[in-house]
């Protein structure tokens, strides 16, 4: 099969389509002919050599796929060659095929082709396991969401908005209109206004229950203030650093709480519970129309290297598709 390769970490021009060698099924896992895959943040990292795939996933970028299973190994109930399927991966995605647990497979929904499905897992599984299942968010409550314009700023908008949340997020101000379109009940332009300010004044000095946090260290300390009495900040990434200080005596005013997590490395079998927890809460929500992939556009998969660059620009709006 051919698949992006990385032989040595650099820019863009580093993920080169090369010829490797097809994956075989093992007891509990199945073979997907790709039809679609998604671009993330997380693969920019990977392949500047900052983000290794955990131990025994596929070496190739790609957190994300739809298409066909081709192959079924010993010990897989329930799933069979030819089923159409959307899948949650811990690498290899951009490629032909990848080999992957059966366990983090999701059914297609109803209506949605292939191409809109790929756009689907990392993201859904990314935000309905920090915000509903750690964060606990539900009807009534403020969500704040950073980074609102990308792929999963965009899910949470309509994720949050389905629980009967309200939901601000900070982005570009060129892309507020369409966020608003999506559900946002507030867009906050992070280059001109202060986040903190804005939320405490629409909210009328409650602040956010809940705050999903893609930035880290930059925006620690001024999280901590935007936030509600007993609410909690999950932050998935750090564009703006590793490291910062924290004023235990302000989260405690608060009686806040913080939790970092990654999803990639997570084990198989948490993996797959969150995927059962995104079948059943989620998908429910995709079929009924209340949720839909956000693609900006697709992309042939051998010019993944183009697909990259709009996303370290961020001028995009939702995902970014790969087509092998």
């Amino acid at each position: 099969m051919h698949a992006i390769v990385v032989e040595k970490p650099g820019g863009p021009e580093a993920l080169v389509w090369a010829e490797v060698p097809d994956p075989e099924p093992g007891a509990g896992e199945v073979v997907v002919e790709i039809t679609a895959a998604a671009v993330n943040r997380a693969d920019v990292m990977q392949r500047q050599g900052f983000y290794p795939p955990p131990a025994g996933a596929p070496p190739y970028i790609g957190l994300e796929c739809a298409g066909v299973i081709a192959a079924v190994g010993a010990d897989v109930a329930g799933h069979h060659v030819g089923e159409r399927v959307c899948a949650l991966l811990a690498g290899g995605g951009y490629a032909e095929r990848v080999v992957l647990p059966a366990g983090q497979l999701l059914p297609v929904p109803r209506g949605m082709s292939l191409q809109e499905a790929a756009s689907l897992p990392e993201v859904a599984c990314t935000v309905w396991s920090n915000v509903v299942d750690i964060a606990r968010l539900r009807q009534g409550r403020t969500l704040l969401v950073h980074g609102g314009g990308g792929g999963i700023g965009t899910f949470a908008i309509q994720l949050g908005k389905a629980l009967g949340a309200t939901v601000i997020v900070t982005a570009r101000e060129r892309k507020h209109e369409q966020l608003l379109a999506l559900g946002a009940d507030l867009a906050i332009d992070y280059t001109s206004a202060d986040f903190v300010e804005a939320t405490r004044d629409f909210t009328e000095g409650h602040g956010a229950d809940v705050i999903l946090d893609i930035i880290g260290a930059k925006y620690l300390a001024r999280n901590i203030a935007a936030l509600a009495m007993d609410g909690h900040i999950v932050t998935i990434g750090m564009q703006g650093g590793r490291t910062g200080e924290l004023d235990f005596g302000a989260l405690m005013a608060k009686r806040g709480s913080i939790s970092a997590t990654t999803l990639r490395a997570r084990p198989a079998k948490d993996k797959a519970r969150i995927v059962r927890g995104v079948r059943d809460q989620v998908w429910p929500l995709i079929d009924a129309g209340a949720i839909r992939p956000i693609i900006d556009r697709t992309i042939p998969m051998a010019q993944a290297a183009e697909a990259h660059r709009l996303m370290e620009s961020s001028d995009h709006l939702g995902k970014i598709v790969l087509l092998p």
